[in-house]
């Protein structure tokens, strides 16, 4: 049950008698609804409210629900005087405080207090203190009692008032509430808003005025305990909303620590694979199909932020794959030139963290842009990341061709023979790959990665079969954090 469900049940138990016993020695309702006409005879004989209309009868298919014998069944209207507010000229609207602060609507109504930020010299309706007020257009709904004094009410404004001799304003009060989903599904009109008749012909459930100070406490006594319910309530919610997202985070992590599958002997080690990548990569180099670079600093111990296995080593992500930047020179395509078809053009909005999604966004380059591209030409298996913008948004490429936006690099394995793809995308999912992307992120407001300085992130390397049971695992488990988002 959530806490406004607690809350509501405890409400409705109150107005159906069901909160507090009742006691013979303190009357019944009939007798003060007979007090409360009396009271409103005398008050129309003294001209101080207006005579009204009389209400229907109510009939027996009207009942919502049974309530005591002492109580009685009423129309809201025979108990209260209603005052509908009215709105004032522009001139009259006051930013200074004068005598009479200026009540225009349900903003000003702020956790049960008024707040006042206009005022006026010449008020047309007067709320009074202990009036019960309650918004009745825009936003429909929002209650308070009136513990200022007089005010001026706008027509966005309705004021319930209640005799204290016969009627308690606070169960009045907390009996609106119970209602307030019923009035605004009726509300309608481009502005939604309620009628006067819509609380006038309410059924009310009267009971003696000595058992509705008694229900008003009980309730003021159990609401404390739903605020504590409330706050526990929440921080678990926002813990199981958490929960599903932190265990994927955990598991990654598990991974790339060498802690999701047991290491094998018989794998070999991370260093040959490493020198095997090297290998290849001299290779391409040799054959001109990558540009020979400049070494890469040593690893530091300081920089190693956690133990993996012995047989797995500590190398930068450039070490272990190419990192490509696309052509951000003059031939780089402008947006009012893109198409709907021809050769893959990706942006950050094409990715989600698998592949690339293709769907109405995905905009394409024509055969002659795609070849004036000096750089950023995809092949399949690439994986692309975002380094503007969406820092760390990946995808793996499942087209034969494409080019990446300048927001995106590629990277490309060296060694056809030692395929990373997989091991190296959950790397990209993984708590250590946000954490170097914070060391490296240039903090503007636009956030914005250096090429460069993705070449240097640290990525600790299993031996080319442990990552293939790592990549397992993980595609066996993470099946059960979406499961758990579900529940």
């Amino acid at each position: 049950m959530t806490p406004q469900q607690l809350r509501n049940s405890i409400l409705q138990q109150a107005i159906e008698g069901k909160l507090v016993e009742q006691r013979p020695e303190e009357g019944t309702a009939e007798d003060l609804y007979a007090q409360i006409h009396e009271e409103k005879k005398k008050l129309i004989a003294e001209g101080k409210i207006k005579k009204e209309k009389p209400f229907p009868e109510i009939t027996e298919d009207e009942i919502p629900f049974d309530i005591p014998e002492s109580w009685k069944w009423v129309r809201l209207g025979t108990v209260i005087t209603l005052l509908s507010g009215r709105d004032l000229a522009l001139t009259d609207i006051l930013t200074s405080p004068t005598e009479f602060p200026y009540l225009t609507g349900a903003s000003q109504i702020q956790a049960e207090t008024i707040v006042i930020n206009r005022w006026t010299n010449n008020p047309l309706v007067l709320s009074e203190v202990n009036d019960i007020l309650i918004s009745c257009k825009g936003t429909v709904g929002k209650i308070v009692i009136n513990s200022i004094g007089k005010i001026h009410i706008a027509r966005q404004i309705m004021a319930l008032r209640t005799s204290s001799n016969v009627l308690c304003k606070e169960y009045v009060k907390y009996y609106l509430k119970t209602i307030v989903s019923n009035l605004i599904a009726k509300s309608n009109g481009v502005i939604p808003g309620i009628s006067r008749d819509d609380l006038l012909y309410r059924l009310f459930p009267l009971p003696p005025l000595a058992e509705q100070k008694r229900i008003v406490a009980k309730i003021e006594e159990l609401l404390p305990f739903v605020d504590k319910y409330e706050k526990a309530y929440n921080a678990l919610e926002e813990y199981n909303a958490r929960f599903p997202e932190d265990m994927r985070k955990s598991i990654l992590q598990q991974a790339i620590e060498g802690k999701l599958v047991e290491q094998r002997p018989e794998e070999g080690t991370a260093e040959e694979l490493y020198a095997q990548i090297q290998e290849e990569k001299k290779k391409l180099i040799a054959e001109g199909k990558i540009k020979k670079e400049k070494p890469l600093s040593e690893i530091t111990e300081e920089e190693i932020p956690f133990d993996i296995p012995e047989s797995w080593k500590w190398v930068r992500l450039k070490q272990l794959v190419d990192i490509q930047n696309g052509d951000r020179g003059k031939n780089y395509p402008s947006k009012d030139t893109l198409h709907k078809e021809g050769i893959p053009f990706i942006s950050a909005i094409n990715l989600d963290g698998k592949t690339v999604i293709s769907d109405e966004r995905l905009m394409c380059l024509d055969d002659n842009q795609f070849n004036n591209l000096r750089a950023g030409k995809l092949q399949f298996n690439d994986l692309v990341v975002c380094i503007r913008g969406s820092l760390g948004k990946h995808g793996k490429y499942p087209f034969e061709k494409g080019a990446i936006a300048s927001s995106l690099v590629i990277l490309r394995q060296y060694s056809s023979k030692a395929d990373l793809t997989e091991y190296v995308s959950y790397y990209l999912d993984s708590p250590l790959f946000f954490k170097e992307i914070k060391k490296y992120d240039n903090g503007t407001a636009q956030p914005n990665l250096a090429a460069k300085d993705l070449e240097k992130f640290l990525i600790p390397l299993p031996p080319l079969a442990e990552q293939k049971r790592i990549v397992a695992k993980i595609e066996e488990l993470l099946p059960y954090c979406d499961m758990l988002k579900q529940i």
